[in-house]
């Protein structure tokens, strides 16, 4: 992604999600999908990108870049890295929503 090789930063992202899915691995699952989140938000693809921030505020996870701190609407609020999906109105809908509380 760094290198602004859209396509490859995309399959890896991808390719990463198909070895380790969710439904067999709900402790490591969810880290690619918000890999791919970051990648998708940061290359202009804001469908993709919302999708997978979709999934991750619907499920419990522990976040892929900071060890037990997984997105919330507050952390997208403040986190940088998703500063091109600002003025899309999912993406205000995703962060004004109140955070999913703990069982």
């Amino acid at each position: 992604m760094a290198l602004g090789d859209k396509g490859p930063a995309l399959a890896l992202s991808e390719q990463a999600i198909a070895v380790n899915p969710i439904e067999k691995d709900a402790i490591v699952g969810p880290l690619p999908i918000e890999i791919l989140a970051r990648v998708a938000a940061r290359m202009g693809e804001p469908d993709r990108a919302i999708a997978a921030l979709q999934k991750l505020l619907s499920i419990p996870y522990a976040g892929a870049l900071a060890a037990g701190m997984p997105l919330t609407p507050a952390l997208l609020r403040l986190d940088p890295m998703f500063d091109p999906l600002r003025n899309d109105p999912r993406f205000q809908k995703l962060v004004a929503s109140p955070a999913p509380k703990k069982p």
